[in-house]
């Protein structure tokens, strides 16, 4: 990572008894696309409004190019917004909208023609900069929001769960447009989200928050694959959660399972210990016949690019299994497949 833009430091925030915030410390490089992720209540949109300024920690401390935020109101910091409803002025023009900050910091007519014509070619709104905003399409708006928000050259720019009212495909759409435009501005983003899909796809690098705490910080695919914590397996992605007891032979590690012994091919874990395994779907081998798990489909669904199996390993255990490759129907015998390297192992508490 770059040298760090954004310093949070033992940050904390109490509302009465609750703690939103508790010790939380982070830092987001120059230049990085940062991803706060984490459920409803989690403290996300808190630490948010507190590096904002728009709430003052009750302890810890923020820093933005090693300049300390205390007591700095938010108009005077070198970070802006863009809002979840995204407040846009219905009165101005697509270009007004977008010229809106410049002209209050007191810009000339021809830095802003430049500026505002920038952006409207960045964000592809060129042939829309007369419209009115109620002549816009919801990913439009989404574009002028963040080219009002980018107009002043913010060090670093907060996004507010910015395509949360978009559809499936127009948000997809705008998750490519928003990365391509975080790489040419080089512009610091911190998006606050609870849709893990959103994140993993535009993120550098993501912190899972959970009750005012940060669970994990790593990168899409290291949060994905590798999850630190029981909480952050389960909250990021479709995973099956199996319980068992590890057994050892000298360096060799097994898993026992109610549905067989499973070799591991890394466990720190001690002989006789308690343990899950959290194992994404799709790192499951299934197959008609042949060596493995036998299981018996119970029930399906179709995804397009795989079908999602769920399948009885055990009077008590089901797996949900990633199909890419044939088709399957309710009733089928099958046979699972787990690579001694697929999932990881949590310990679990006495």
């Amino acid at each position: 990572m770059s040298a760090p833009l954004l310093c949070v430091e033992g940050v904390t925030k109490r509302y009465g008894a609750v703690a939103a915030l508790d010790g939380v410390s982070l830092e987001v490089g120059a230049g990085e696309f940062f991803a706060l992720l984490g459920p409803s209540g989690c403290g996300k949109t808190t630490l948010m409004r507190c590096i904002a300024g728009f709430e003052t920690p009750d302890a810890g401390r923020l820093t933005l190019r090693r300049a300390d935020l205390a007591g700095v109101p938010p108009h005077r910091r070198p970070v802006n917004m863009m809002f979840q409803s995204y407040a846009l002025f219905p009165h101005l023009d697509v270009f007004e909208n977008v010229a809106f900050g410049l002209r209050r910091k007191g810009e000339g007519k021809d830095a802003i023609r430049a500026r505002v014509t920038e952006l409207l070619d960045m964000t592809q709104l060129s042939p829309v900069g007369a419209r009115r905003i109620n002549e816009l399409s919801g990913g439009q708006r989404q574009r002028v929001a963040l080219a009002r928000a980018l107009a002043p050259r913010p060090a670093l720019l907060l996004l507010d769960e910015p395509l949360g009212a978009l559809d499936r495909k127009l948000r997809e759409e705008t998750q490519f447009q928003l990365k391509e435009i975080q790489r040419k501005t080089q512009t610091s983003f911190v998006i606050v989200t609870h849709d893990q899909d959103e994140a993993l796809a535009l993120a550098d690098r993501i912190a899972v928050m959970r009750a005012g705490k940060v669970e994990q910080i790593d990168s899409p695919v290291d949060i994905y694959e590798r999850p630190a914590t029981r909480f952050v397996a389960g909250f990021v992605g479709e995973t099956n959660f199996v319980q068992g007891f590890i057994r050892r032979d000298g360096a060799a590690a097994t898993f026992e399972t109610p549905f067989g012994f499973l070799a591991r091919a890394d466990c720190a874990l001690p002989d006789g210990a308690r343990a899950t395994l959290s194992i994404r779907p799709e790192r499951i081998g299934v197959s008609r016949e042949g060596a493995g798990v036998a299981g018996r489909v119970e029930d399906f669904v179709f995804r397009g690019e795989y079908t999602l199996l769920r399948v009885r390993v055990a009077p008590d255990v089901t797996l949900r299994v990633g199909a890419y490759d044939g088709r399957f129907a309710i009733g089928d015998e099958v046979r699972l497949t787990i690579a001694p390297d697929a999932g990881v192992l949590f310990a679990d508490e006495p």
